[in-house]
């Protein structure tokens, strides 16, 4: 196998990384038996019908958290098309905002969101260490319950919830879903899965990106 073939393949292997993420893999040989990448002359054709998107806002002026668990981001994702075999229609996001680690929830309803923010809470403070000081959402229902509200009050968790019709507002969380929906959509396509099988894509390229590099975080 020459190297732009071998290079392809382990493209197709991490979800269709891009090929500046794979060669700082393998320069920082952070995954085992992963070769010198060269980029292909030809762009991938799966990651063009997947990835396209517009320019994003500017993003002058926009903080950052200096310590784990400063700022969490939060996005539900759906309901997503087909169900998948285990009946889920939704995924809820969590972001953390300093290292960008994302943990993932799947759920058959909308409602279902709270508790597993809850699970969730639990989680990562036994995790971490430290406490989850603001979590930032957009306005949905399953954000906005009473109980969610009082939660969150009761556990001195600021909001942050976006304006109406801004999601640019929860910028981080947006593109790290379209990012993670590209992935599964590229790999589904490029190894013609069948797209009940969505959220064993969905959970496998959060486990690529919690490893791979971030132009977010530094080094």
């Amino acid at each position: 196998m020459n190297t732009e073939s071998n290079s392809q393949l382990w493209h197709n292997r991490l979800g269709h990384l891009s090929y500046d993420g794979l060669s700082t893999l393998a320069s920082k040989q952070m995954v085992i038996g992963l070769p010198q990448i060269t980029a292909p002359q030809e762009a991938c054709t799966q990651c063009l019908g997947a990835k396209q998107h517009r320019h994003s806002m500017s993003r002058e002026g926009v903080g950052r958290a200096f310590k784990k668990l400063q700022l969490v981001h939060a996005y539900l994702c759906g309901p997503i098309n087909p169900t998948s075999s285990s009946n889920k229609r939704y995924f809820v996001s969590f972001i953390e905002d300093l290292t960008r680690k994302t943990w993932l929830y799947f759920l058959n309803q909308k409602s279902e969101t709270f508790s597993l923010f809850k699970n969730f809470n639990a989680l990562v403070e036994k995790e971490v260490g430290e406490s989850i000081i603001c979590l930032r959402t957009d306005r949905g229902g399953e954000f906005c319950s009473k109980e969610f509200e009082e939660f969150c009050r009761n556990q001195g968790i600021k909001r942050q919830l976006t304006t109406a019709y801004t999601p640019q507002q929860n910028g981080v969380a947006e593109r790290k879903n379209r990012t993670i929906m590209n992935m599964v959509r590229t790999m589904l396509i490029g190894r013609k899965v069948p797209k009940i099988f969505w959220p064993e894509a969905t959970k496998w390229c959060a486990h690529i990106l919690n490893r791979s590099p971030t132009s977010a975080v530094q080094d």
